[in-house]
Order: structure tokens, then C-alpha cells, then sequence
């Protein structure tokens, strides 16, 4: 046997055994271009993430290391060693709520997979192509190892924070060491045991939450680090009697985990948000605004609000009280009632005034969540509402969501993913800027990473 070569008795030793060969393949045309769409959707997440906490924060954490790595910290004018790079970049990119889902999976895959890739690949001075082909692998991996643990392992645990751990060490492996499914399967079986995040950090107005993708990032990366230069971890710390799927997961489906994988892409099938918020508010705030447009309804006029969803998303969206921005974003009822009052939910929703916006506050009251449990039982895989709306003359309207807009069904168009990159990363980077970057990422695979020049100030640092 080739020494790069592993045994495919373990899963983790089957996902290592694809990775090692995807490094060497070329994208079809399709797979590498819905992976620019990924990374595109990521960057428009990640440049207004750098202007708030935690990122601004972490930057000065971690001021003394800044400017000595090739690591970029896009939006902040500087440079950092790869694994601090990720975990700045990976908490960023998650912090205000417009970053990818892989619905099945419950789980983010963007922020850890894509901010350790391109921690990583800039590090080595990789070509576009191999990033490319790295996030597609940290993709393909970690969405059917979070789809084979659901819905149990979310009960507890952030699946950004868990599964996106694998994401980022196999994103980073291929990179460090091409065609090596040793350094592949090491690099996630040692990330797999560092695996971290908990639901609890939903429920308070932390930052803890977003520090899950950056950490899952950060450890890819240094377990990519080691593995390439030799350390070993464990072959069966997913299935084993001890191991990822007994401790978090109760009883992990694990039949079928690997089918397709190299032939069906599950990046082609990833949701991108066309909300600032949860995901699990998404289908209510379609409804709601479907039932606005089509009856021309003024938040005035309306009596009350039921919006029926699966268990999980009152579970984690439930807050009839939200007083800070990180609280509203997780409140089913305020982004609603925004969405109703104000027609849309962007990033101006969670500034100050309004917060404090009476007429969002006075709809909020009239608004009830109740449990649709044909709802729930079809969770994960389908994350769907309907939405009724009593108006005071006493006519009723209602409107189901059985997908999200952004979801498989319902994509968003090369060009709202264009347009959402223009709205969030061009403020922070300026018009002309963003523009460049935009068009490299789509030109990614004739470019060097490098070339995107990622560490160059933007104007408002230059101008602070």
C-alpha cells in the first residue's frame, strides 16, 4: 500500500480516501462555479462582520501577532499566521447572520471551511483552482457527517462549531498536502476530538456563538498543520464506541454517509440567506412578506399575527422580548413583525432605532408562534411555515412557506448573490473595490490567491 493511502474500514478513512483524490481531480464546470458562489456569499458576510464585535475584538486580542503571517484579514489592512487568521475570519464571517446553510445538515458550513481554506492557501501562496477544489471537499465532507447526526446532535450542540471542525481540517489538509489521505484523515480525526460549540450560546446576548465557526476553523487548521508533518489522531473517533457520533449524536445514522460522494454535490444544493437573522425565522418572514406585497397590507391594519413552524425554530427563535441586536436576530416575532412593518429584514433592522421602533413593537404584541407538528416532524430537511394575518375589518389571509427563498427550491440568482455582495461588502471596502473583488472571485480558477490582495486597507481605515 502506498504510504498516502489509508484503509476505508473507518468513515473517516473513506472520507480521506475521497479527499486525497478530489485534490488531484478538475471541478466540473458546474461544481467549481456554485463553489465561487459560495465563496462570494461568504466574503458579503464576512466585510460587515469585521466592523462589529467579536471580530473587532479578536483583531485586538491578537493585535501582537497581526502583520507577521501571509494570512489575510480581509476588511482590517493586515496579516496573521494561519490558525489566528481563521479564528478571526471564522467568527467574523458569522457574526451578522448572512452566511450559507446547508439545511439538512443544520450547519453553516461557510465560515469554518471557507476562512480555514483561505487561511491556509494563502499561507502556501495556493492557486485559486486548489482553494476552490479545498472548499468543495471541506463541503462535501462535513455537510453528509452534520446531515448523519441530526436531528439529535443539535438538541445540545452548534453544528458550526462541531461538524465544521472536520469542514476546516479537511479544507486544509488537501491544501498542505495534496493527495495524502494520511494527512487527510489525521488532521480530522484530531480536529474531531477538539470539536466544541453549545446551544446554550443561542440563548444569551454573548458572542459566544459566533466564536464557534471561527474555532472549528482555527482548529481545522492547526490539525491540518500537524497532521502534514506527521501527528496521528484517531481512525474511528466517529463511529467508535466512545466516540463523535455515541457522545453527541445518541444514534448517528451513519448508512449511506459516504454514498455519492466525488459523483453528487451537496455545494450545489447549499442555502444562501436572504436575511439577516436566523435561518429558522426565514420561511415566517417570506410568508409574511408574500402576504404584504399581495394584499398591500399596512402594519397598522393589522388585528393579529399567527405564524405556525416547526418546534426548533420557537425553540431557538422564541423571544417575545428582544432588547439587543444579537436577541432580535433571534427572535421569531421581531424580524416578522419588522418584515411586515418595514418590508424586509437587512442589517439596518438591528440598529438602534429600530430597536426601539414602536410600530415593530406594537405589531410584536399581536403576534402569536404555534407548533405545526407535520412541521416538525418533517425537520430538518424541510424548514417551512405558514403564516395567518387577521386584519381589524376582519379579513384573513394566509400564506404557507414550504421552502425558504435562498433554499434548493428557491435559489438565489448569480446576480442576488452579486447584489447582496455589493450591499454588505461595499460599504466596507468602497464601490470600486468591491467591484474588483467581485469580478476576481468569479474568475478565481485563472487566478493565484494572492492576486486578490486580501491584506490591503480599505478606506475607512485608511481615513481612521
Amino acid at each position: 500500500m502506498d504510504t498516502n493511502e489509508v484503509t476505508t474500514e473507518t468513515l473517516l478513512g473513506q472520507f480521506a480516501s475521497y479527499a486525497a483524490r478530489q485534490s488531484g481531480e478538475v471541478l466540473s464546470a458546474e461544481v467549481r462555479h456554485y463553489a465561487k458562489r459560495a465563496v462570494l456569499d461568504w466574503f458579503s458576510a464576512l466585510y460587515p462582520g469585521t466592523r462589529v464585535a467579536p471580530g473587532t475584538l479578536l483583531a485586538k486580542a491578537h493585535e501582537s501577532e497581526l502583520g507577521y503571517g501571509r494570512s489575510s484579514l480581509p476588511g482590517m489592512g493586515t496579516t496573521a499566521f494561519a490558525p489566528t487568521a481563521a479564528w478571526i475570519n471564522g467568527s467574523a464571517s458569522h457574526t451578522v447572520e448572512f452566511d450559507d446553510i446547508f439545511r439538512d445538515g443544520v450547519y453553516h458550513p461557510g465560515c469554518p471551511v471557507i476562512a480555514a481554506a483561505l487561511a491556509t492557501g494563502e499561507d502556501i501562496a495556493a492557486s485559486g483552482n486548489s482553494f476552490l477544489n479545498a472548499v468543495v471537499t471541506g463541503y462535501e465532507i462535513s455537510t453528509r457527517i452534520a446531515a448523519a447526526v441530526q436531528p439529535e446532535h443539535y438538541r445540545y450542540f452548534h453544528t458550526t462549531g462541531t461538524v465544521g471542525s472536520l469542514g476546516s481540517a479537511a479544507a486544509a489538509a488537501v491544501l498542505l498536502a495534496p493527495g495524502n489521505a494520511k494527512a487527510v484523515l489525521h488532521a480530522m480525526a484530531t480536529a474531531t476530538t477538539f470539536a466544541s460549540g453549545l446551544q446554550q450560546a443561542f440563548r444569551s446576548d454573548a458572542m459566544t456563538k459566533a466564536l464557534h465557526a471561527g474555532h472549528a476553523a482555527a482548529i481545522g487548521v492547526r490539525a491540518a498543520q500537524a497532521a502534514a508533518s506527521g501527528v496521528t489522531g484517531v481512525p474511528d473517533i466517529l463511529e467508535g464506541q466512545v466516540g463523535f457520533g455515541a457522545a453527541m449524536a445518541q444514534s448517528p445514522d451513519w448508512s449511506g454517509v459516504t454514498d455519492g460522494l466525488g459523483e453528487r454535490y451537496n455545494i450545489t444544493s447549499i442555502t444562501q440567506k436572504n436575511h439577516g437573522c436566523c435561518g429558522h425565522t426565514f420561511a415566517a418572514i417570506d410568508a409574511a412578506l408574500a402576504l404584504r406585497q399581495a394584499h398591500d397590507i399596512r402594519a397598522e391594519d393589522i388585528a393579529s399575527v399567527a405564524v405556525h413552524t416547526y418546534r426548533t425554530a420557537l425553540d431557538v427563535t422564541g423571544n417575545h422580548t428582544p432588547s439587543t441586536a444579537f436577541e432580535a436576530k433571534f427572535s421569531l416575532p421581531y424580524v416578522v413583525a419588522h418584515a411586515l412593518v418595514h418590508g424586509s429584514v437587512r442589517l439596518n433592522a438591528f440598529q438602534p432605532e429600530r430597536l426601539a421602533d414602536l410600530d415593530v413593537r406594537s405589531l410584536m404584541s399581536r403576534l402569536t408562534l404555534q407548533e405545526d407538528t407535520a412541521l416538525t416532524a418533517a425537520f430538518p430537511r424541510q424548514r417551512a411555515a405558514w403564516v395567518q394575518i387577521r386584519l381589524r375589518n376582519g379579513t384573513t389571509f394566509r400564506q404557507d412557506a414550504p421552502y425558504r427563498k435562498g433554499d434548493p427550491e428557491a435559489p438565489l440568482s448569480d446576480e442576488d448573490i452579486n447584489h447582496k455582495f455589493t450591499e454588505l461588502a461595499g460599504p466596507v471596502l468602497g464601490t470600486l473595490a468591491a467591484e474588483r473583488l467581485r469580478k476576481q472571485i468569479w474568475a478565481l480558477d485563472t487566478l493565484s490567491l494572492r492576486d486578490l490582495q486580501l491584506s490591503t486597507p480599505c478606506p475607512s481605515l485608511i481615513s481612521a
